[in-house]
């Protein structure tokens, strides 16, 4: 099939997923984008000028990039997550599955409304947190590149959760016993290199890691890897969950029974 088939095919599901999220948007995008501020309320003022981090940058210049990125990630995997298992609960799943579009459009789609979502909570949360201390651009490049090819992933893996998943409870289940502590143990609060040795060798396993550190070093010039590295990680990570998620949807697994 012609890119250019899959991509009018992938159009309008783009366009009802985008609508979807956006009806809603004070529940899909304000309120992550109050959540990301409370969480810099609250640890700027217990760890700012307790914990170094960068030279001349102060905690809540370090925290606030994580948060932004942390923001972009979970918002990627809720919205195709949250879609599909609605979809299937309803029951209106079934007006996609009679329609001749490809995996390949439904890949696209669903991956492309969790961007859009991604990198528009992340706008918000970093225009309503650079208030209290802007943070710098010292690479705006690096900041677009692993903020859309991190949301691109998180919505990929959302699409696989979306697809497993056969009830709210295990979907829940993905997201707290799998993106939660991935998220939190990536570095959003902290630099890997305060950690003990056991634990910074574990941080380097985890690709969200690499997610957090490229994304931050845009802003300061300044990570714990370099950022050549770090979009070596995510790059092959995403073509991983990618393919996973491509050979599902060609199977049709747990979409027509």
């Amino acid at each position: 099939m012609s890119a250019r088939l899959v991509l009018s095919g992938a159009q309008p599901l783009f366009r009802k997923e985008v609508l979807r999220f956006w009806k809603v948007s004070f529940q899909t995008v304000a309120a992550p984008v109050l959540t990301a501020v409370m969480y810099l309320v609250v640890f700027g003022h217990a760890l700012n000028g307790r914990v170094s981090v960068y030279d001349g940058v102060s905690y809540i210049q370090f925290l606030i990039p994580g948060l932004v990125m942390m923001s972009v990630l979970q918002n990627a995997f809720a919205n195709s997550s949250s879609s599909l298992i609605q979809s299937k609960i309803t029951g209106n799943l079934v007006f996609l599955l009679v329609t001749p579009l490809s995996p390949a459009a439904w890949f696209l789609a669903y991956v492309g409304a969790a961007i859009v979502r991604g990198m528009a909570v992340g706008a918000g949360v970093m225009l309503v947190t650079a208030w209290f201390a802007p943070p710098g651009l010292a690479n705006p490049a690096w900041i677009l590149v692993f903020g859309l090819l991190g949301s691109a992933m998180m919505g990929t893996l959302g699409l696989i959760a979306g697809l497993w998943a056969e009830k709210f409870d295990q979907l829940a289940a993905f997201q707290n016993f799998i993106i939660m502590p991935l998220t939190f143990l990536s570095g959003v609060f902290y630099s890997v290199h305060s950690l003990p040795p056991l634990w910074h060798v574990v941080s380097r396993l985890n690709p969200f890691f690499y997610m957090i550190d490229g994304f931050r070093s845009g802003f300061f010039g300044a990570s714990d890897v370099s950022p050549w590295i770090s979009l070596g990680v995510v790059g092959a990570s995403f073509v991983v969950v990618a393919t996973i998620a491509l050979a599902l949807l060609r199977s049709g697994y747990k979409l027509r029974h």
